[in-house]
């Protein structure tokens, strides 16, 4: 009696998971991607929303705060400028891309605060 050579399929499943793992890691790597523009965005709000203020209130020292209003890693251009009502804030960071070949565009953020200087050095 002969007996046959069973076919086995053993090391199948290692090679569709070898084949797989490099969508599971970009799909991945698009999620962390994601949260990271998210988190730029907010720290953008959060400079430009603490400059006006600053500046609205104290007559200066604006651009120092919206600046330390941002994590440390992040580099914020903060810009103030002052009307006889209101105090604008404009605030740009760039976001930086963990995919290759992703270009994001830098968080923006206005915020526009009434101009309550005590001083009264309005402009």
């Amino acid at each position: 009696m002969r007996r046959r050579r069973i076919r086995s399929d053993r090391g199948q499943v290692a090679i569709e998971y070898i084949g797989f793992v490099p969508i599971l890691l970009f799909v991945a790597l698009c999620g962390i991607q994601l949260g990271w523009i998210a988190y730029v965005h907010e720290q953008a709000d959060t400079a430009a929303r603490t400059a006006a203020r600053v500046e609205a209130r104290k007559g200066s020292g604006g651009v120092a705060a919206g600046q330390a209003a941002v994590r440390g890693g992040l580099a914020a251009d903060v810009r103030v400028s002052k009307s006889a009502d209101a105090v604008t804030a404009n605030v740009s960071i760039p976001i930086n891309s963990i995919i290759p070949g992703l270009s994001v565009e830098p968080a923006t953020a206005t915020a526009v605060m009434p101009n309550t200087d005590p001083d009264g050095a309005r402009p």
